[in-house]
């Protein structure tokens, strides 16, 4: 592919994005042009995206080297834009185009009805072309400028909805949140520059491999680096804005939490995992970082009762076990799981969505029923949970076995390593009970009403959210009194998210593909060591992750023991779980309201109003009076004029006779 038609993946969503906000009133609501305009682009991206990565299959995954070109230049340091087109770009790119065409056309029928619907596509594609810009840049310094144009665009989606208070608390807490793993990753930055004096991916790469860049700096150069992907990826302790974010249509939390913000901290590990893998403490923190996260997230969706938010904290535990792979050395594993959770994760919201379509509520309480009303959803949101879990031979069994295969044979040198294979394992279980969990509060039963139900239990007072859960949803009302199967506009992307969700396990299998013999997903990434199957691995997550669809099987369909029943007997369990173990809380009281306001706040406030103000005023008062006194004794009278004369020969005649 020559390197024009590269630029044109990323330069087709910016031209979207352009053309809608120049021609607002020519591609206004009345006839979707925006969503036309944004759909046919995407579609264009797509198809340049999959030529790309048959060229670089035909390479064997090798960099396809376009070079780059100087930019600015200041002093010894020089900022190059380029392209870096390898096997991780690729993929990366083939699936943000991919999944972002079929959100787009998921979006033409869900949002027809918004008022704003030219303002979200026109979003939406910057959004896309903030993370295309983001994968393929070669400078690191250009991967934050998209870094930043990502965060920006999720907080004008998440927040699209702004004179909802919730969505902009929401979009706020996002921004903000995001912004404090941001300051790492920009003095990770100007650590790069001095410590490598450049900073070109390759040559930062190289420098580690070399090297150049070694010990204690190169620990906190990717410490660094891993903080923002710590705020981006929702990983603890930064990850409360995620949940949140729900805030954002359907097909903005599917994109976000698929193919774009989240994914951004795990590819920047992985774009720079030549430098994590010379630091065996950065991979330590990693490692821990990403298991802990993943049990943490997986034991808050046990009780929640939205079902966007139980797959926010899903997104979130996915996101830790990507980042236990990478800590245990398997930037591959990682990747693999990334693009197959890519699938699945995308079309579980989308069916969220679907179930809203029907339902106009997310409280799965007030849901039940749906599975005889909504067979495609259904059976495609089946797909996509058995996926989730990791059940043969969905592609969630071959991408979690690659991750705890990982984990159980690179525990030397990470401290107490053999517990991240055991905390991979129980989360596979947790991770079983929750995604059936929902699965059987929404499609099984009997339907419960919806939100004519939910809004009914809310007058008499009978059905108060839960702390941290945000109250019914603003996205658009369709009226509906009996729930059934949404158009297919909505339901076709699931059915084209189903084929990948199951069968994309199959790309890290071995194959003749090309010409060239034994081709996977791990070569195409250049994976030094493809990791090799594991029946034993693979066996006991399994049977972990079935008892946990089996233990909700039995709560929620036969009763034995009923929800209840559990909720009364491990009551302050529940209410810890159903507070986030309040680090919300923790987070809003203590550090926002009595740290920052109270604290550092009031202090500020003490230094601006008596200290700044009062000088300043001092100064405007000097000003303004000084004068006042050489006035008041030029006033044009002799008798004044001498008396300060001779006041004046006084004072000299005694400074003599003191002095002299």
């Amino acid at each position: 592919m020559p390197e024009a038609d590269a630029w044109t993946i990323f330069f087709l969503p910016v031209g979207s994005f352009v053309l809608i906000a120049l021609a607002r009133p020519v591609v206004g609501s009345k006839w979707r042009g925006a969503g036309y305009l944004t759909v046919l682009a995407m579609a264009a991206a797509f198809v340049m995206s999959l030529w790309a990565l048959g060229d670089v299959i035909s390479t064997a995954g090798h960099d396809l080297a376009y070079g780059s070109h100087k930019w600015l230049e200041l002093g010894s340091l020089t900022i190059n834009v380029g392209i870096k087109m390898d096997g991780l770009t690729a993929v990366m790119a083939v699936i943000v185009t991919g999944v972002s065409l079929l959100v787009q056309l998921y979006g033409l029928e869900y949002m027809k009805d918004d008022e704003s619907v030219t303002r979200y596509f026109a979003c939406m594609s910057l959004f896309t072309a903030s993370m295309l810009g983001l994968v393929m840049a070669s400078s690191l310094i250009f991967m934050f400028v998209f870094w930043e144009l990502v965060g920006l665009s999720s907080y004008l989606l998440i927040g699209f909805w702004f004179r909802k208070p919730q969505a902009a608390r929401a979009a706020k807490k996002a921004f903000l949140v995001t912004r404090l793993g941001d300051i790492g990753f920009v003095i990770a930055i100007a650590w790069a520059f001095v410590f490598a004096g450049t900073l070109d991916i390759d040559a930062l790469n190289q420098a580690a491999e070399l090297g150049a860049i070694a010990g204690v700096g190169l620990t906190w150069l990717c410490l660094g680096l891993f903080a923002g992907a710590v705020g981006k990826s929702g990983q603890f302790p930064l990850h409360v804005w995620l949940p949140d974010a729900m805030e954002g249509p359907t097909p903005v939390s599917a994109l976000i939490h698929a193919a774009t913000m989240v994914a951004a901290g795990v590819f920047l590990v992985a774009r720079m995992f030549p430098l994590f893998e010379h630091s065996g403490d950065a991979l330590t923190v990693v490692a821990w970082v990403g298991g802990g996260t993943a049990m943490l997230a997986a034991t808050m969706a046990l009780v929640n009762n939205d079902i966007k938010r139980v797959l926010a904290f899903s997104t979130v535990s996915q996101l830790g076990y990507m980042f236990l792979a990478l800590g245990t050395g398997s930037f591959g594993a990682a990747i693999f799981h990334l693009l197959a959770h890519a699938f699945f994760k995308a079309l579980l919201f989308l069916g969220a969505g679907s179930v809203h379509h029907a339902t106009e509520t997310y409280n799965m309480r007030f849901m039940g029923g749906l599975g005889r009303f909504m067979p495609r959803t259904y059976v495609t949101m089946i797909i996509a949970a058995l996926a989730l879990v990791g059940i043969f031979p969905l592609a969630g069994f071959w991408s979690k076995d690659a991750i705890l295969l990982s984990a159980s044979e690179n525990v030397v040198g990470i401290g107490g390593g053999e517990a991240l294979y055991w905390i991979g394992v129980i989360t596979a279980g947790i991770t079983g009970f929750y995604v059936f969990r929902m699965l059987y509060m929404t499609f099984a039963g009997e339907y419960r009403g919806g939100a004519r139900a939910e809004g009914a239990a809310d007058e008499l007072g009978n059905d108060e959210p839960l702390a941290g859960q945000i109250s019914p949803s603003q996205e658009p009302r369709h009226h509906q009194e009996v729930p059934h199967e949404s158009p297919w506009l909505i339901t076709g992307p699931l059915v084209a998210l189903a084929v990948p969700a199951a069968l994309f396990g199959l790309a890290d299998l071995p194959w003749d593909f090309m010409g060239i013999e034994a081709f996977s997903l791990s070569v195409l990434l250049g994976e030094a060591h493809p990791h090799n199957f594991s029946v034993s691995v693979a066996a006991i997550s399994s049977i972990v992750g079935a008892a946990g669809v089996l233990l909700a099987y039995y709560m929620y369909r036969v009763g034995m023991p009923s929800p209840e029943q559990v909720t009364q007997r491990f009551a302050p369990v529940y209410k810890l779980l159903a507070n986030r173990y309040y680090i919300d809380t923790f987070y809003e009281d203590v550090i926002v309201r009595g740290l920052f306001i109270k604290g550092i706040g009031s202090f500020t406030e003490f230094i601006d109003t008596h200290i700044i103000d009062r000088t300043v005023n001092m100064t405007g008062w000097i000003g303004r009076n000084v004068g006042q006194v050489p006035a008041a004794l030029q006033n044009g009278q002799v008798q004044t004029y001498g008396l300060v004369l001779s006041i004046g020969v006084i004072l000299i005649a005694a400074a003599f006779w003191i002095w002299g």
